[in-house]
């Protein structure tokens, strides 16, 4: 290979695919009851469990990846070539800037290789989407460069739509106001929630009802999916299949050709989302319309 892929967690990637395409992995870390632990094999994850203990009350908190984490991944990985790191968004982490710092660690023990870092300015299949892209084009012999060029052009086109069962989550990690999430509460309101421009989470509708809302997201892919026979179409859930099978069957009526890769929510991303969260990841025809 011409260069290594190193990418986290957070991209949401099922470990048979992680492994087929020689991709390497750092974990966000979670606590719950007191205990830390992480997730590296999303394939064996016990959604069910765990966002039922959520649903119970348990309360998990979270540590993005350390720049220490970074350097530990990066510095072997550069002892035998050049390196691309691709990150959760900066706008929801830091993990992107300790991405940054542990770069720049390596590039100083080895001056003569590349070390690059690139912000997917997305979580879950909207970072994964794109590592997916970076790693079957360098498996089909792209140059770094080409590959940061690609990385660089469909991040914009990287639409991320999704609705939650509770704002709550949300905004116990500072990720929505104390306003829309107690208004959305009270209301029974289904927030679709965005991935701005800078990588934020916004709330750009509200609908009421949950099969409203799962219908608006089909929607919004039906209307601005740039390649439909072509692009897979990812799905992220935090403990919902009855409302995946409905979201599918919703883009199969006007996109019966449609590729889906549909993924449990990992623990972190899922711990800040919530049970209930389900998520839509698309190439779009339109770059992102929100944010700077």
């Amino acid at each position: 290979m011409s260069f290594e892929i190193l990418t986290d967690t957070s991209a949401n990637l099922p470990t048979s695919m992680v492994r087929e395409l020689g991709l390497h992995l750092v974990p966000f870390v979670y606590i719950e009851n007191g205990v830390e632990k992480t997730c590296m094999d999303i394939d064996a994850f016990d959604d069910r469990t765990y966002y039922g203990a959520l649903r119970a009350g348990t309360k998990v908190s979270t540590s993005m990846v350390s720049e220490n984490a970074y350097y530990e991944a990066m510095e072997p990985m550069a002892q035998r070539g050049d390196v691309l790191s691709i990150s959760m968004s900066s706008g929801i982490s830091g993990a992107y800037h300790c991405s940054e710092i542990a770069a720049q660690r390596v590039r100083e023990n080895h001056p003569d290789v590349r070390v690059e870092t690139f912000d997917t300015r997305g979580a879950s299949l909207g970072e994964g989407l794109l590592v997916l892209e970076a790693a079957r084009m360098r498996n089909e012999g792209a140059t770094l460069d080409e590959v940061l060029a690609m990385l660089n052009e469909k991040w914009q086109k990287m639409q991320q739509i999704f609705t939650v069962d509770d704002l709550m989550h949300l905004l116990r990690g500072g990720r929505v106001s104390r306003v829309a999430a107690i208004v959305g509460s009270v209301l029974h309101i289904k927030p679709i929630l965005e991935a701005d421009k800078g990588g934020h989470i916004i709330i750009a509708n509200k609908v009421r009802g949950r099969k409203k809302a799962i219908r608006h997201m089909a929607d919004d892919l039906l209307g601005n999916i740039s390649d439909p026979k072509n692009d897979t179409i990812g799905i992220a859930h935090a403990d919902c299949p009855e409302d995946v099978q409905l979201l599918q069957d919703c883009i199969r009526q006007g996109c019966p050709e449609a590729k889906f890769l549909t993924v449990k929510y990992e623990p972190v991303t899922g711990s800040h989302v919530g049970p209930g969260a389900l998520a839509l990841f698309y190439f779009g025809k339109t770059a992102r319309t929100h944010g700077e």
